[in-house]
């Protein structure tokens, strides 16, 4: 017997694959509803199937009365890992809700890692009654952590960590792990540390071959190949490279003695870099570092400085088409056309910066590539700007019946995705040997020079040429 298997739309399943691990806007709406009413039991029922993720994202999308009604509401329910999970602009008005009762029980679930990622932004006030809240032991741990450098890998890693003598068996091992209590062990771990007499770490042994392996068998037979050491002051975007780079899944952190003090694990180098991913896209739009929860005053104060920017280079270009009013004045055509030549060169930069400044920050781009790189942008600038010219040369000619002018912006639309080319990769790496962060300034002086050049290329040929 045959079965018919039904054909899904390609609208529905692209609706769905949109959709997919987003808030139901249903069971949102539902959360509301209850806690309008007051509900506590019904409002645990609906929150209970969430992850803290989710949760965190419910607290972000909702509005500021909603969102301390629900989470006064919630009580004694509410989890560490959704304070974990929340975006930092509303962290400090969560923790300001709850009680303290709430607040010492979520951040006792914590380990201290997510601890320290929880407060280090917090005000000195938010951060003592967080550190009151800990277990003596743990806010040791987390003040420890607290004297690393902000961005570092000692800020980053966890101090709780399982290590084990490399003399050690497997059945020794597993014994000790039996024998453990769970507080003194991570939530969730995935190697054994293999340390010498002093305390360095040689090796790791991961959990799948310790489970597999015969109790007689030694650790140091089953080590992993890959084995990457962190100094504690390594800066975390150099960690999250080497987790990338490597494939790593957790990897010990060592003191300036090379002695082990805690452990970094993919959760935490994977959000190191798509926190360094989301930047640097922010920064290349001139947004700063804001979220959809800010404020309309702190959205305007991180956007206003780039505005600003914007508004000195627009003068820039204004003061270029300055010099050519008499030729714009005498040929009105020039002032319909003269826009696509900076805007096409504009988009090229664009194209070429960001190339650039990804390449920057996976440490692709390097000293033994820029020049193959640059002449690569310059070649695909010069390729794209022959293809456009003759495109709009022939536009020139039938729209405004002129050879002449047809001549003069297909050479100046040439001239300026050349210089975009250039500009976009060479711009963003002078900047990054000064010690600029690309990705902050690159965007405003690429716009400049495609501007610039493209008006001035456009109207002083056109001055030359036509008059």
């Amino acid at each position: 017997m045959s079965e018919q298997i039904e054909e899904l739309d390609p609208a529905v399943a692209s609706e769905e694959s949109a959709e997919a691990y987003m808030l139901d806007r249903k069971a949102v709406a539902a959360i509301l509803e209850t806690v309008e009413a007051g509900d506590q039991a019904h409002l645990t029922q609906l929150m209970e199937p969430l992850h803290a993720a989710d949760i965190a994202d419910l607290l972000e999308q909702i509005g500021e009365d909603d969102r301390a009604a629900l989470i006064r509401l919630y009580g004694q329910e509410f989890d560490g890992e959704i304070l974990s999970e929340l975006d930092e602009s509303i962290r400090e008005e969560v923790i300001s809700i709850l009680t303290p009762q709430v607040l010492t029980q979520a951040v006792r679930e914590l380990d201290s890692d997510d601890v320290v990622d929880l407060i280090e932004d917090l005000e000195d006030a938010q951060q003592e009654t967080i550190l009151d809240a800990l277990e003596e032991t743990d806010r040791v741990a987390v003040e420890q952590a607290l004297n690393w450098p902000e961005y570092s890998a000692g800020r980053l890693m966890q101090r709780e960590v399982v290590m084990a003598p490399e003399h050690w068996t497997v059945g020794q091992a597993i014994d000790h792990l039996r024998a453990t209590k769970e507080e003194d062990l991570p939530d969730q771990f995935y190697h054994i540390v293999m340390v010498d007499p002093r305390l360095h770490p040689v090796g790791n042994v991961t959990l799948g071959k310790l489970m597999r392996s015969r109790r007689d068998t030694r650790l140091a037979d089953i080590l992993e190949e890959t084995f990457q050491i962190i100094p504690a002051m390594r800066d975390e975007g150099d960690v999250a490279y080497a987790f990338n780079q490597y494939h790593l899944i957790s990897a010990p952190v060592v003191d300036e003695e090379g002695r082990l003090i805690g452990v970094i694990t993919i959760d935490d180098a994977m959000a190191v870099l798509d926190e360094e991913h989301e930047e640097d896209i922010l920064r290349l739009a001139g947004v700063g570092e804001g979220s959809l929860s800010d404020r309309v005053t702190e959205t305007t104060k991180q956007r206003l400085p780039w505005l600003a920017v914007n508004l000195v280079t627009a003068i820039a270009a204004s003061m270029v088409i300055s010099q050519f009013e008499a030729a714009i004045a005498q040929i009105v055509a020039l002032a319909v056309l003269m826009p696509i030549v900076a805007s096409m060169g504009g988009n090229a930069g664009t194209q070429s910066l960001t190339v650039a400044v990804r390449a920057i920050a996976t440490k692709d781009l390097t000293g033994s590539n820029v020049w193959r790189v640059i002449r690569r942008e310059v070649l695909v600038g010069l390729v794209n700007g022959v293809i456009f010219a003759v495109i709009m040369g022939i536009v020139g000619v039938v729209w405004f019946g002129s050879p002449a002018l047809g001549y003069v912006i297909a050479t100046a639309m040439v001239i300026n995705l050349v210089v975009a080319g250039l500009a976009g990769t060479g711009i963003p790496i002078l900047l990054e040997r000064f010690g600029i962060d690309p990705a902050l300034a690159s965007g405003a002086f690429v716009t400049t020079v495609t501007d610039v050049v493209g008006f001035f290329a456009f109207l002083g040929l056109a001055a030359l040429v036509l008059l």
